[in-house]
């Protein structure tokens, strides 16, 4: 019986092992938005000294294909390369993104913290390439049914509308924290429409009513499908 039972100390060294790697999985989550934040507000919106290329593929060439109007999903095929990365972005950003997490956890004597890390940044990185691409190239996935698409989605497409606005693809957090954070357009324009494509103008405020009941248009409704079939099934109630 006894020789069936686990020593303490493997134990602990179990707890601590999976506690340094949620804790790096964590803090890489958090940190990636912030990454992804002054990656793509420094470097691929404007020129940093004499390296081009992020401000030159995306600013340049990515937004003068893709603006907030129809053309916010892809309307020429040849455009399509010019959604994603380049494929040697990936690694690079990865390994970058990195280095703080190698040094901390060499510092700490916990190498889980990087074992931890390392699965979320490559993570976050895939998601940020595979949402972005469903944004601009919609083709009724599953993911595009799912609510927190439809507002990211809203999201970026205020982004194309106002480029120093809303940075983030995955996780917003930073646009929040960093006072980039757009909501809802400041004025009206002709935007983008689709089923997981919100509506991003401005509140219209109307008086109806001897007592002025105040009706709002404008909101950041479901696709115009979902509310027919509402009101289809209240009518046969």
């Amino acid at each position: 019986m006894a020789g069936r039972l686990r020593p303490a100390g493997n134990d602990q060294l179990m707890q601590e092992t999976l506690f340094w790697l949620a804790l790096g999985c964590l803090l890489t989550t958090v940190y990636a938005s912030f990454f992804e934040w002054l990656l793509h507000r420094y470097l691929m919106h404007r020129p940093f000294l004499k390296f081009t290329y992020p401000f030159e593929r995306h600013a340049l060439i990515h937004h003068h294909i893709f603006k907030a109007d129809e053309s916010y999903h892809l309307i020429r095929d040849e455009d399509k390369h010019t959604i994603p990365m380049a494929w040697w972005n990936g690694p690079v950003l990865i390994c970058v993104g990195m280095i703080p997490f190698g040094v901390s956890a060499w510092l700490a004597g916990h190498w889980a913290l990087l074992g931890g890390a390392l699965p979320a940044c490559i993570g976050y990185y895939a998601a940020y390439e595979y949402i972005h691409w469903c944004m601009h190239l919609p083709r009724k996935r599953f993911v595009e049914r799912s609510g927190i698409f439809f507002r990211l989605n809203g999201h970026h497409l205020l982004h194309h509308r106002y480029m120093h606005k809303n940075f983030n693809v995955v996780l917003p957090l930073a646009d929040l924290f960093l006072g980039t954070l757009l909501l809802r357009s400041k004025m009206r324009f002709k935007q983008a429409e689709g089923p997981s494509v919100p509506n991003v103008q401005p509140k219209e405020i109307r008086r109806d009513g001897p007592r002025g009941h105040q009706a709002c248009f404008g909101e950041i409704n479901r696709p115009t499908a979902n509310k027919q079939r509402r009101e289809t099934v209240a009518a046969g109630m």
